[in-house]
């Protein structure tokens, strides 16, 4: 089990940024972000490998968020930009074996809810 926290969500209106920052008590981990909104399916939106050269995107969030990570700080962080309303959810930060794109949700919840996060909140307006 790994220690997984999330900071950095809040309320923007559309075509606003935020970034969110994601610590753990381990960085061996693949890491990857995914999100839920009421009555949504949970959707992977992100992840990155170890050493950062495997990222993935999901098409929708493709030019607008940035995943990226520092081993040193045990951090990840999902820089998102031209938030849109449909963006609006519960954000969670996962620790994952890997991130591959012929594996559900990139992988990104294989190891189940003990390798998450608690969430942050985004909520964009219109």
């Amino acid at each position: 089990q790994v220690k997984v926290e999330e900071s950095g969500g809040g309320s923007v209106q559309e075509g606003g940024s935020l970034r969110l920052s994601c610590t753990t008590s381990d960085s061996n981990y693949a890491m990857g972000w995914f999100r839920q909104a009421p009555g949504k399916k949970r959707e992977a939106v992100a992840c990155i490998n170890w050493s950062g050269d495997v990222i993935l995107y999901t098409d929708s969030v493709k030019g607008r968020f940035t995943i990226s990570r520092d081993n040193t700080k045990n951090a990840n962080y999902l820089q998102m930009n031209n938030l849109k309303v449909e963006d609006t959810a519960m954000y969670y930060c996962a620790a994952s074996g890997t991130c591959s794109p012929s594996i559900p949700y990139f992988g990104v919840l294989a190891f189940g809810s003990n390798y998450w996060g608690q969430g942050t909140q985004v909520t964009v307006s219109s």
